[in-house]
């Protein structure tokens, strides 16, 4: 029994740093630097197998 709390802490704090440090990527990103990015991605079509299905 004790083990199965210890895994259920464990697993809750690694999902509470997990989103923590999703939200400090979000604070630090720049809306206009994805744009940029995604401008710079060539306009081809999907690789055979990479396409929704």
């Amino acid at each position: 029994m004790n083990q199965f709390f210890v895994a259920a802490i464990a697993e809750k704090v690694s999902a509470l740093k997990t989103e923590a440090y999703f939200r400090e990527r979000q604070a630090r990103g720049e809306p206009s630097g994805f744009d940029a990015w995604l401008a710079a991605s060539p306009d081809l079509p999907p690789v055979p197998g990479d396409t929704l299905r």
